[in-house]
């Protein structure tokens, strides 16, 4: 390979791939003899990894066992491709219906992260791309996704959020912000109105798990004198439309409306 690899990380690599090959549960000892390397470097990889909590150790016989952070990730990952998997062929189709930006997000830790975006033929210079994050409070996916969470779980979110004003449109009080939530629930479909970029216009919708629980959502994003009273219809069908079919695809058993 060209690209220069770091030899502490590529050995901690090894430890963890070692306990998916030989047994689930080793030792120090176990570890430097398979990987030939000494027991102190295996000594600091493990600690390193048992902290981080990629490794755990057995109180009783001392050894290490791979640690519930990796269980973490690998559901974190599953989730996530198998969602920008399903969506994929849905936001392409619904870009060539719409001519508009499709974005598709998921939330991460208090904010929305994008994991799918795909231009239309007048491609926008605006500050989403994939792995970008973003605030829930004033963006139209993350108010579809807040308006769905349990009302606990929304009031946490919404009280650790600093909920900063990025135009003069952005909505910063908390009362106003849920009694919005309460609209997006009934209408089905939330609206960011130049409330983080002027000029800009978001129409979302939530995506539900077969569970019924919201983990996503997808939206149109366009400049606003695009979205006027003729397509803005149009725009607001089929992102409902095409949330419901990759809920439907998720397993999701409620009736589209």
């Amino acid at each position: 390979m060209s690209e220069r690899l770091i030899q502490s990380i590529e050995r901690a690599a090894d430890v963890l791939e070692l306990f998916l090959s030989t047994n689930p549960e080793l030792s120090v000892k176990e570890i430097s003899q398979h990987l030939n390397l000494s027991k102190s470097t295996v000594h600091g990889i493990i600690k390193t990894l048992e902290h981080r909590g990629y490794l755990q150790q057995n109180p009783d016989d001392l050894k290490y066992k791979l640690g519930i952070k990796l269980f973490t990730l690998g559901n974190f990952v599953a989730k996530h491709l198998d969602v920008g998997k399903i969506a994929r062929p849905i936001i392409r189709d619904l870009v060539n219906e719409l001519n508009e930006t499709v974005h598709l997000v998921t939330l991460q830790r208090d904010e929305i992260i994008y994991i799918e975006k795909v231009e239309g033929p007048r491609a926008l210079t605006i500050y989403s791309h994939t792995g970008k994050r973003a605030p829930v409070h004033c963006t139209g996916v993350g108010k579809a996704i807040l308006a769905h969470l349990s009302e606990n779980e929304a009031d946490r979110l919404l009280s650790s959020a600093s909920l900063e004003a990025f135009t003069e449109y952005t909505m910063t009080d908390i009362n106003e912000i849920k009694q919005q939530l309460i609209s997006i629930r009934e209408t089905g479909y939330a609206v960011d109105d130049e409330e983080i970029e002027l000029g800009l216009k978001c129409i979302a919708a939530p995506i539900f798990n077969h569970k019924g629980n919201v983990i996503a959502s997808i939206s149109c994003a366009a400049p606003k004198m695009r979205l006027d009273e003729e397509k803005l219809p149009l725009v607001i069908a089929g992102i409902q439309r095409a949330a419901f079919e990759i809920s439907k695809a998720l397993g999701y058993k409620d009736e589209f409306i």
